[in-house]
This record gives C-alpha cells, structure tokens and sequence, in this order.
C-alpha cells in the first residue's frame, strides 16, 4: 500500500482546521501553517448560525457535535427586521433547544474556533507561520522562518486575501460600496437591559436609507454593533476624523444615524471605546473558478469570498472541508493514489465552484435588496423572505410573493 498523501493547509480557521481534524481521523497526516502567533492574538469577532444540513452536518463528521453543544445557543435563533424607526418587518422568535430549534442554533465564532482548534493534536498547527509567496512551479511555502517544500497537496485556506489564490487566479477581491465599524457593547444584559431586551439574545437587522445598524448578541451578554452604510473604497483615509479616535468615530457614526430611534443609535453611543474595528465588504465574484492546477486547491473564504448577508459563510467553508477530506481519504484506497487524488480535487472544485456560486448569489441578492433598493425594507421584506427560501421550482410556483407580503403585514401590522 502506498503511503498517504502529505498535505498542507495554509490558514488555521474554520475551514482550514474542520478539513484537518477531518484528515487526522483518517490518519492522514497534514500541516496547517497559520501566520497569527496564536489563537487568541486577535479578537474572533461576533456569533454565526451553524446550519443542519451544512455546518451542523460536517461537525457530526468530525465528531464534535457533543463539544458544540454545549456552546449552542438556540435562543440565539431570534431574528427581527425593522427600519430605522424600529417598526418591525418580520421576526422570529429564539428556541429553547434541539428539538424547538429552526436548524440554525448560534454560537461565538471565537468558541466554534476554539473547539476546532483544541480537536487538533497540539503540534498540527504551525502558529506565527506567515506565508509570503508559493512558488508555482514546485509548490514550495516560502514563510518568514524559511521554505517549506514536499508536500503532495497545498490547501488554500487562508482567507480573502489569500496567497494561495494567486497562482491559481489574477482575481481579486472587488469592494461593493459598503463600508463602516463594528463595535462592541460589553455586558450588556447587565448594565444595559432594555438594549438587550431589543436583541432579544439573537439579532435585530435595521434597514433604512441604504443604511444598517445591526445587533447581535454574543454568549457572554454582550452585544456586537455593526454600522454600515454605503462609502467610497478609500473612506478610511477620506472620511474627516481619525479611525482611532473611538470619541470622534461614535460621534461621526450618531451623526450619520441622527434620525434613527434611540435604542439603535444608544447601542453606538455606549459601546466600548477599545473594540471599534473599521471594515469594507469585499466579495469574489459570483461564480468564480479557475483552471485546475495540479497539487494546489482552495477552501472557503479563499475560495469564493462572498458578502455576509445570507450568513453561510461559514456553512459553506465547513462543507468545503468535508468534500475535499472526503476526496483525499477515497483516493488513498487507489491503485495510483496521487492520480486519483488530482482527479478528485478537479471534481471537488467544479461541485465546489457551483454550490459556493449559489450561496454568493443570495447574499448579494440581500444586500442589493436592503442597501441599494430604495424604500427598504418596506419595499423588499417579502422578496427578501424569500430570497431565504431558496430558488426551487416549489418555492418560485406556490409561494408568490404577493402571499409573503400579504401575510407578514397580517402578521406585523405594517
């Protein structure tokens, strides 16, 4: 029997330590090189819903399904759209556990990495390992501490800047016009109830005038921010006040919302004033491929960076991790292993390419939707509701849009 494939994987995220825990139960021995100098060296951000039929499914694969719940939030799956005068639009109430859940139970994206991360063998992960170029022609890793070579497949799973990519594709990432800051609201179910009780442990979406102010809450009774409006890709450096100035960025960020309800605007005005992180909304374009080149593929973020409006990005990353496992474990049973292997990576990405093109298509639909449709949500909610339900025959011929919108303003008085 041939020895197993030596793999590498650049990026220690979700995708990059779901495809390796996946690996390691197979015995197959992988690398993960990962440029931060550890876990916790950076903030994780907020909180994400795992689904049944994607990320759920893939953590039972991996066998940590019992570890996730105990971090499971089901209450978490609590949703409510309003504009900017907190009139609601649709909502959805948080479940109490597995059996009442919706199939989408929230966790902090800083737990759901930790749990994957620990799952690996102490010595998986290559911490401080920055990759700065791979050279397209033998596939050697050139890190700052030196060059690594000699491993029969390289896995891209180093996000939306990816390194990796490069060889494969000139394209990059394209900015959609949003821009704006996340912020963070320590403690809030303590020392600011009514804010919590306006998240309702899970999330409210606040659409108006192409803008959004969100809230999401995390497992600790914080609640992340996020204010996002539409910018010129260069607003960091053209907006008129310093980005590091947490007064002076609160005060720009109320001044934009002044006519929104106070609630919305208080959850700025308080947030903590060390955890303001300004961002831009970059996405790879729908449906993006590439040529197939030998010993070399990509997952996730790397992938097919999409925007984060239909939250399963994620979903789709943990999936990528599964069928690409998959593929590597069912080749090592061939009688000319690496042959199949290249084989099964060319059948994975084109699955891939397609099922990612999909998930990239309902997010940009609902920012195309809420951002830059005029009257949103007013004059979108019942597309969007759908948008949700997916694109099938069944959903377009017997849900119409007129009955959506029919029955959420005989549900919500709007």
């Amino acid at each position: 029997m041939s020895p197993p494939p030596n793999i590498a994987v650049i990026g220690a995220g979700p995708a990059g330590c779901t495809f390796a825990r996946l690996l390691i139960r197979a015995s197959i021995p992988v690398t993960v090189f990962e440029g931060e100098a550890s876990f916790s060296c950076r903030a994780q951000g907020g909180t994400l819903a795992l689904h049944a039929d994607s990320g759920l499914k893939v953590l039972r694969e991996a066998g940590l399904l019992e570890e996730f719940a105990n971090y499971a939030r089901y209450d978490g799956e609590a949703l409510r759209v309003t504009d900017k005068t907190l009139k609601t639009y649709m909502q959805l109430k948080g479940t109490s556990d597995e059996q009442s859940s919706r199939g989408k139970p929230a966790i902090d994206r800083a737990r759901l990495r930790q749990i994957l991360v620990e799952s690996l063998p102490s010595d998986a992960i290559r911490w401080g390992c920055r990759l700065r170029s791979i050279d397209p022609h033998d596939l050697s890793l050139h890190f700052d501490h030196g060059i690594e070579r000699g491993f029969d497949l390289v896995v891209g799973a180093d996000g939306a800047w990816s390194k990796v990519r490069s060889i494969l594709t000139d394209v990059r990432p394209d900015y959609v016009g949003l821009g704006g800051f996340d912020l963070l609201v320590a403690d809030a179910e303590k020392r600011y109830p009514h804010l919590h009780q306006l998240v309702n442990r899970g999330t409210v979406f606040a659409y108006s005038d192409s803008k959004a102010i969100f809230g999401q809450q995390k497992g600790d009774g914080s609640i992340i921010v996020s204010a996002y409006g539409p910018r010129d890709e260069d607003w960091k450096k053209t907006c008129g006040y310093d980005l590091n100035d947490a007064g002076a960025v609160k005060k720009a960020i109320s001044q934009d919302y002044a006519d929104w309800a106070e609630p919305l605007v208080e959850m700025v005005k308080v947030a903590n004033e060390d955890e303001l992180v300004p961002r831009s909304i970059y996405t790879l374009p729908v449906g993006v491929s590439w040529e197939h080149h030998p010993k070399t593929t990509l997952i996730g973020d790397a992938a097919h960076l999409m925007t984060p409006y239909a939250g399963k990005g994620v979903n789709t990353a943990l999936v990528d991790a599964s069928n690409l496992a998959h593929t590597i474990i069912e080749s090592t049973n061939a009688e000319n292993p690496l042959e199949d292997l290249d084989a099964g990576v060319i059948t994975f990405e084109k699955d891939m390419f397609a099922r990612a093109a999909q998930v990239q298509d309902h997010s940009n639909t609902n920012m195309e939707l809420m951002f830059f449709t005029p009257g949103a949500p007013f004059t979108t909610i019942h597309r969007w509701v759908r948008n949700g339900m997916g694109q099938s025959w069944f959903v377009k011929v017997f849900v119409p849009l007129w009955l959506i919108r029919l029955v959420l303003r005989l549900l919500f008085w709007w």
